[in-house]
């Protein structure tokens, strides 16, 4: 079994979950959607990298640097 080919569905999941976080009205739902879009970010890696799929790993950096930007813009909020 080949587990690092496996990684795209965990990836996916995890991408998708991000998105509707990023969706959110609240300010602290849209933060961790940030920070799961950066984890997603990372398995992409991992799994472009297993793939040999060289564009989905640079894409995969430029998404990271907007998602980091987007956390540090989206401060959580104070309590």
């Amino acid at each position: 079994m080949d587990v690092l080919g496996l990684l795209q569905w965990p990836a996916m999941v995890v991408t998708l979950v991000a998105a509707w976080l990023v969706a959110s009205k609240h300010r602290s739902r849209r933060h961790w959607g940030f920070a799961i879009f950066i984890l997603s970010n990372v398995l992409w890696i991992l799994w472009g990298w297993h793939t040999s799929g060289y564009a989905l790993i640079v894409l995969q950096f430029g998404l990271f640097f907007m998602n980091w930007r987007g956390a540090r813009e989206n401060p959580e909020p104070s309590s």
